[in-house]
């Protein structure tokens, strides 16, 4: 056995790959790495990476090839690559593409060149009542009713289906960008490269091959108008699904600046309105609404109000349990799923990849930061101890509470006073989870707090006094999460959150990517209790985003008590 100890990956039998964080290859071995395998565990020297079926198909979905995985490990390696690993990885990359779903009169076929392994999968019991195995064609037989089910089923199986059944047109709508308008356009648009690269990887030239899938970017990169541009392409009936209000209005805002849709034929349907119009743009809180438990979904007869030729999933990992239910009965119906992060703290990524569709587009974060296209951001964690008093309650209190009494740490408050001079003329943002502790921030330093029980038009008036630089420092519940715009802000102070939650850490970092107008870098700083529950979970937050290249300086509070000058070394690190 060869063995080479200038390279930074051991890989195990098991499909978990060891990263050894001081070699000299270990950032250009983490990028390619992290294009098939998902990130699991940082400790300090060492990071440790999984392969599985779903991040394995979803390589293979946005055009990687088998020989590109084993090329890498290969030549990352500090040994030579176990056969059981290749065995693997050839094995679920065979998969990809072996299943194939097709049209046939008014049923669907399920065809395999491997007829073998789809019969024996038509015997399993739970596929018993979607397909009907066909001795005569060797082949399954659908009913068209069932087409999400039986794809969803056999993922969870650990078959994926390539659907080629190809879908309805939808009512028409001409949308054009208005770049495509008038030359004398006042204010023309235009796609930048990498977004036009992700539209044509969802639309793969209007193919039965496009048409669904989930395209990756981080925010500030333009996802909201990737959307608009692939309805341009699709010319249809759009119904865009997204986060909450805000997010609504800035979808509306965004279609009318850069197309030639007027206002008037775009509907809002939230808890203040419910019109439905050619473009319709509704919350995912609205749609699982009902009287209670016992109740059926009333409004989740949007589906059906138009013949929608696209649906858009804006935030598509906030995807409620359902919405996939209602998911599984439009196949027919082009979908677009929307994210910073294929991230789902339920763990059903599965369903996003069956139901939406694969990954069909994963842009670099550190790439775009190269182009200019999102901010340099330099993240911080800083370790704050608890008093005498806080830790005495910290000692007796349970679990959970332990979590609580560690995010609401009192000391957490002189260091948000000194990064906000530090950071004097940045605009800043200070997020939290517990309102107690926010209003109790807001309260000691003066400033503005945004919540969810704050009405919308309140909101939108902060928000809009933020973006002018009337307010430099913001403070904002969870609310803030996602699909806010606030272009202006370089800064945020993260004081508490959602437990272990990837998908929160990725998003609030997002909150100051998008690019700066002069100098373009931001800075995000997380304050967490020392030695406690919330230092720990902390480690699972980062995870996401030390997978796309982001580094942490640890950075203890007592360097800001200790007299020092550490303006210049902390804030650059």
């Amino acid at each position: 056995m060869k063995y080479r100890p200038e390279q930074p990956l051991i890989v195990q039998g098991d499909l978990t790959v060891l990263l050894e964080t001081r070699n000299t290859r270990a950032d250009e071995a983490a990028k390619v790495l992290g294009r098939f395998a998902d990130l699991v565990k940082t400790p300090e020297h060492i990071h440790t990476y999984r392969m599985t079926p779903l991040s394995i198909w979803n390589a293979a979905a946005s055009g990687i090839h088998v020989e590109e995985v084993i090329r890498t490990l290969e030549d990352y390696s500090k040994f030579d690559l176990p056969a059981q690993v290749r065995k693997e990885i050839v094995k679920y990359m065979g998969r990809y593409g072996m299943l194939l779903l097709e049209s046939d009169g008014e049923y669907l076929r399920l065809r395999s060149s491997n007829t073998s392994a789809l019969k024996e999968l038509a015997a399993e019991s739970s596929l018993a009542a979607l397909l009907t195995w066909d001795e005569d064609t060797g082949t399954g037989k659908v009913d068209a009713e069932n087409r999400g089910l039986v794809k969803q089923e056999l993922t969870r199986l650990g078959f994926p289906v390539t659907d080629l059944v190809g879908y309805h047109e939808g009512e028409s709508l001409q949308v054009q960008l208005k770049s495509n308008l008038d030359e004398g356009n006042p204010n023309p648009f235009y796609l930048r490269d990498y977004q036009e690269e992700a539209v044509d990887s969802f639309y793969q030239e209007g193919s039965v091959h496009g048409g669904s899938g989930v395209l990756v970017l981080p925010c500030g990169a333009g996802k909201t108008i990737i959307g608009i541009a692939a309805m341009a392409r699709l010319h249809c009936a759009t119904l865009i699904l997204t986060s909450n209000v805000t997010s609504v209005r800035q979808w509306t805002q965004e279609i009318v600046a850069k197309t030639n849709i007027k206002e008037e034929q775009i509907g809002e349907y939230s808890g203040d309105r419910k019109e439905v119009r050619p473009i319709t743009i509704a919350t995912y809180q609205i749609l699982t609404h009902r009287k209670d438990k016992a109740a059926s979904f009333s409004h989740m007869t949007l589906f059906n109000e138009r013949d929608w030729g696209l649906i858009i999933y804006d935030e598509v990992h906030l995807l409620p349990a359902p919405v996939f239910r209602v998911t599984a009965d439009i196949q027919a119906t082009r979908r677009l799923g929307l994210t910073a992060t294929l991230i789902r703290e339920d763990g059903r990524e599965e369903d996003v990849f069956s139901l939406v569709g694969p990954k069909r587009y994963d842009m670099p974060w550190k790439e775009l930061e190269h182009q200019g296209w999102i901010a340099k951001v330099y993240c911080s964690e800083i370790r704050v101890p608890l008093s005498e008093d806080t830790r005495s309650q910290y000692a007796v209190a349970d679990a959970k509470m332990r979590f609580r009494i560690a995010c609401e740490n009192p000391l957490k408050l002189d260091i948000v006073r000194y990064l906000l001079q530090l950071h004097r003329g940045r605009q800043t943002l200070i997020i939290g989870q517990y309102l107690d502790q926010l209003h109790h921030v807001a309260e000691q330093l003066s400033l503005p707090l945004i919540t969810g029980s704050m009405p919308h038009q309140e909101r939108d008036e902060l928000y809009a006094q933020f973006k002018k630089g009337e307010i430099g420092v913001l403070i904002v519940s969870k609310v803030a999460n996602f699909a806010v715009d606030l272009p202006d802000a370089s800064v945020a102070i993260q004081i508490s959150g959602s437990f272990g939650s990837r998908q929160e850490e990725a998003q609030r970092l997002g909150r100051v990517l998008r690019p700066k107008q002069d100098e373009n870098t931001a800075f995000f700083y997380t304050l967490v209790s020392k030695d406690t529950k919330e230092q720990e979970f902390a480690l699972n937050r980062q995870l996401f985003l030390i997978e796309k290249g982001y580094r942490y300086a640890i950075t203890d509070a007592a360097a800001f008590t200790g007299g020092e000058d550490t303006h210049g070394q902390f804030a650059v690190q």
